[in-house]
């Protein structure tokens, strides 16, 4: 089925009516705005291979019906292609966010500029310059999708276990074909040595069955074509149902001569009996009429180092067949006839033992070992390895053409291999393996047997121990997920050294498009709590900066020194430092992977908007695609929900929407263009509530176990950890006009009002929320309103406060006065003091922490009511009460010798819970009352 992305249905979105009330869609005359810069992220990149980005408006500015864009590059001389989309908008139907895609060229500006136009006429949103001649066409027929890039064609069937068919170079060549996915899988593992209960174990391949096969493009813009497809693992040996459902994303441009992959995998396997042992992609490269000394070989090492081989090598010989063979053989260009060459080797190739295979092995984060063989029953030959690999692969001819894959962060999301195969026959195989065979099997059982954790007071108990959080049953990986980001490149010779050197930096830092923090924070499209570094910062101000600086750096060395990397682990941080041992408690219940806790997600991409930094674009991008898949479910029993940090990421029974809530990957979404992926997972959280009907967070400190029945109409809600996460995902999917959009607003106003109607508004903390309707009631221990006072440290520590300020943004006049009024009492009243507390709410809200991190929301209180003395508080509560001291000493000192197994930077006063706390206070304090600090 083609899914052409037309944008007719777009120009319905001024026509739809809201529960609140919003303006009309901006009425102009034709005219022709602003254009918009955006540069690369980084260092211009010296290849475009085609890319997508996105780009926020301002409310209200540019209708959705009569707008078009066009794409300049340079300094706005030369006409760029461009194919737009909306990706987001206001309530009054007026464009928040588009996606914009340009396809590959030679030329790759510094910058380029999208400029928005409208007129009185009822032009659809699309592309203003987009040629009719594009060098991309789509074929759709019933059994299969044709894509012609113009440099490159691509076959994709949409039955059958092969998911690309074939890969065309311009030239006609096919070089790639047959490509499919691969798994392997056992029943078991081998336990200690000498264990002589070992049970017989069974052993099990796949490979990938086809669901279904879409088409994605725009017939009116053809810059981009998206080909999505899913299905599952099916058994090829051994007895085993069909699992492990994939979603793989190909993304191919105009004029672009690769094709990139963005592969999914979910897990619905049982830990204690599905071992994977091999995940990988294989593509076929036809050989046949290639000699096999002009067949070639390569693979990537660390720092822009490759293997060059051929198949046949004649290089090194007791015979010289000249210096001109053996140059081109090196160089990967077709050697002179063979006539021409030194008889004394001409004469003796069949005595030249042909290499068949190569494998190329990343079991850790600091090594890879290669090795090569002549064929299958014969002894491998090692090749000295190295460090990291750039994680490239490429088999071809200096006739025929070749593949080249690689998978980005290879060697951080290790164990991961690269095979070459058959390379000697006439059909040889590139394999791309995600996980590797040669590694141990992937073990995702508990780490512990419950120590005899079987009642809920002994798991309370425990928790006051190791902070982990245990419930049998609970610690399941069954609905988790991965996605790799992976890079196919068809040639028609074997390319040059330098250019899969520069291939390889390409697919690991894939070019990325965005524009200045000064324009994105006007929009307020992403949050108004956030701003750019001014240029006349006071002194006080550019001492938070540095440290603000320092923690980013901090966590980037202790990533890499840590070796916080691994095909589950890669993109997250851990929690809490153990200073006695040296090192992070990457062992100890609660307190190893962060899964984040207090939210260093926002801290990190709010970083990012206010510096345009390509680092921390880098180090977010990995944190967001880590754990919006791995620390979330998206199958199962807790679909929805996330789990609460541990040494493993699934391991904690606390299963909250806390960790999933989709603010953490709204920026990466909307920078990206709307990555198709994160908006899957953005729009799965739609049945995040329903979750509550399985699952009751609050099951350990029920005072009314033994006779709670969990009721739809009347779920537990905690009006801070578990609205803000519904909230989010309610806006996210309104301004998305996703397919429940208007449920989402429904329940998002409902909820709004009720919690306005609560006596004492977020103070009372719990209400009772009902799936059906949206609407919140008092907590059941204050059944009349008269006044509930519940207040928890965590409650805004997961983006309540930055939701509400989105909200504010988004609805303008329309955000109903009374919801405001009680969300500002509660950011005045969380760091009053107890006399306050009390003479407002009857009592005072006890002993609270976390007060460095919720002077934000001093700050917000101070910047809506316009109130400097409450700006001063607000300072004084993120300098002088708890987290990080200005007096700490805001760096790192080296720990090396017998005190630790690897030479370390160490700041053990460094907490993740502070630094993401600091990090959000100070971003949103300098951004809504620097003129308070002193």
């Amino acid at each position: 089925m083609a899914l052409r992305r037309t944008t007719s249905f777009l120009a319905l979105w001024c026509s739809f009516s809201s529960v609140v009330s919003t303006q009309s869609c901006t009425k102009n005359s034709s005219s022709e705005g602003d254009a918009i810069s955006v540069k690369w992220i980084g260092n211009t990149p010296t290849l475009n291979s085609g890319t997508t980005f996105g780009l926020p408006w301002p409310r209200g500015k540019y209708p959705a019906n009569r707008t078009t864009f066009t794409g300049r590059g340079g300094n706005n001389e030369d006409e760029v292609a461009l194919q737009s989309w909306i990706i987001a908008s206001w309530p009054d139907g007026s464009i928040k966010w588009t996606a914009h895609a340009i396809g590959g060229s030679e030329t790759v500006y510094e910058k380029y500029s999208v400029t928005p136009s409208h007129s009185s006429g009822s032009k659809m949103v699309k592309n203003s310059n987009s040629s009719s001649a594009s060098s991309l066409t789509v074929s759709d027929s019933e059994d299969e999708i044709t894509i012609d890039t113009g440099k490159v064609t691509a076959v994709f069937p949409k039955t059958g276990n092969v998911l690309v068919s074939s890969i065309k170079t311009s030239s006609g060549k096919v070089v790639g074909q047959n490509g499919r996915l691969i798994l392997q899988s056992q029943s078991g593992v081998e336990e200690d040595a000498g264990n002589a209960t070992e049970t017989s174990i069974d052993k099990f391949a796949f490979e990938s069955s086809i669901d279904n096969t879409t088409i994605e493009y725009d017939k009116d813009s053809l810059v981009r074509a998206l080909v999505t497809v899913r299905g599952k693992h099916h058994a090829t040996s051994g007895a085993h149902a069909d699992w492990l459902p994939f979603i793989l994303r190909f993304y191919l441009y105009a004029d672009s001569d690769a094709i990139r992959v963005i592969h999914t995998l979910v897990f619905d396997g049982k830990a204690d009996q599905d071992f994977v042992t091999g995940i990988g992609i294989r593509f076929e490269v036809p050989l046949g009429g290639e000699e096999l000394y002009n067949r070639h070989t390569r693979l990537t090492g660390p720092d822009g180092g490759l293997l060059s081989e051929a198949v046949q090598g004649i290089t090194g010989l007791r015979r010289d067949p000249g210096e001109e063979v053996r140059t081109a053989q090196f160089n990967g260009e077709k050697t002179p006839d063979v006539a021409t060459w030194d008889t004394r080797v001409s004469s003796r190739l069949k005595w030249i033992p042909p290499w068949n295979d190569y494998r190329l092995t990343q079991l850790s984060p600091d090594g890879f070992t290669l090795k090569k063989r002549t064929k299958a029953g014969q002894s491998w030959v090692k090749i000295p390895g190295g460090t990291q690999s750039g994680g490239l692969a490429y088999l071809g001819g200096a006739t025929q053409g070749g593949l080249a894959v690689a998978l980005r962060d290879f060697w951080k999301r290790y164990p991961t291999s690269l095979d070459i195969s058959n390379a000697a026959s006439d059909v040889g195989q590139v394999t791309l393996w995600l996980y590797s065979p040669s590694a141990e099997p992937m073990d995702l059982r508990p780490f512990h047997d419950g120590l005899g954790e079987d009642t809920y007071a002994e798991q309370l108990d425990a928790l006051e121990i190791t902070y982990e959080d245990y419930e049998g049953g609970y610690d399941t990986p069954y609905g988790i997920a991965r996605t790799n980001e992976i890079f196919i490149f068809p040639f028609d010779k074997t390319p040059s050294a330098d250019t899969l050197t520069a291939l390889t930096g390409y697919a690991n830092e894939p070019p990325v498009l965005a524009a200045e923090p000064e324009y994105i924070q006007q929009t307020k499209a992403v949050g108004s709590y956030w701003a750019p570094i001014p240029d006349n910062s006071t002194q006080a101000a550019q001492t938070i900066e540095s440290h603000l600086d320092f923690l980013i750096k901090y966590y980037q060395g202790q990533i890499s020194q840590r070796r916080w990397y691994g095909f589950w682990d890669h993109g997250d941080i851990m929690h809490t430092y153990d200073g006695d041992r040296h090192t992070w408690r990457y062992d100890i219940g609660g307190y190893a992977w962060d899964n984040s806790e207090l939210s260093p997600n926002l801290f990190f991409w709010n970083y990012f908007l206010r510096t345009g930094r390509a680092d921390v674009y880098r180090f977010a991008e990995a944190h967001a695609r880590h754990t919006g898949e791995v620390d979330v479910y998206h199958i199962g029993p807790y679909k929805g929900f996330g789990t609460r940090h541990g040494v493993q990421h699934w391991g904690d029974s606390s299963k909250q929407i806390r960790v999933s809530t989709p603010i953490y990957r709204q920026v990466f979404y909307y920078l990206s263009g709307g990555d198709e992926r994160v908006g899957e997972l953005l729009h799965e959280l739609m049945d995040a509530d329903k979750t509550f009907l399985t699952v009751d967070p609050r099951r350990k400190v029920r005072q009314d176990n033994g006779t709670y029945v969990i009721n739809p109409t009347a779920l537990d809600l905690d009006l801070g950890l578990d609205w803000s996460g519904l909230a989010a995902t309610w806006l996210i999917e309104w301004e998305r006009r996703g397919l429940r959009w208007e449920e989402a607003r429904a329940k998002l106003n409902a909820t709004m009002h009720s919690i306005s109607n609560l006596k004492n508004g977020f103070v009372t903390g719990l209400g009772l929320y009902n799936l059906y309707t949206g609407t919140i009631a008092p907590p059941e221990t204050d059944p009349q309103n008269l006044g509930s006072v519940t207040v928890s440290h965590l409650s805004a520590s997961f983006g309540l406060p930055e939701i509400i300020s989105q909200l504010a943004d988004y609805l303008g006049d329309d955000l109903p006065a009374a919801f405001e009024s009680v969300w500002l009492d509660y950011c005045y009243y969380y760091g009053a003091s107890a006399k306050e507390q009390a003479a407002r709410y009857g009592v005072s809200f006890g002993s609270l922490s976390l007060k460095q991190g919720h002077s934000r929301l001093t700050a917000y209180a101070a910047k809506k009511l316009d109130n400097s003395t409450l700006a001063a508080r607000a300072w004084n509560e993120f300098l002088n009460t708890d987290g990080f001291s200005p007096n700490f000493p805001w760096t790192s000192e080296v720990v090396n010798g017998s005190q630790v197994l690897v030479p370390v930077d160490e700041a053990a006063w460094v907490s993740t819970n502070d630094a993401a706390l600091y990090g959000l206070a100070a971003i949103e304090n300098l951004a809504q009352i620097a003129y308070a600090l002193t």
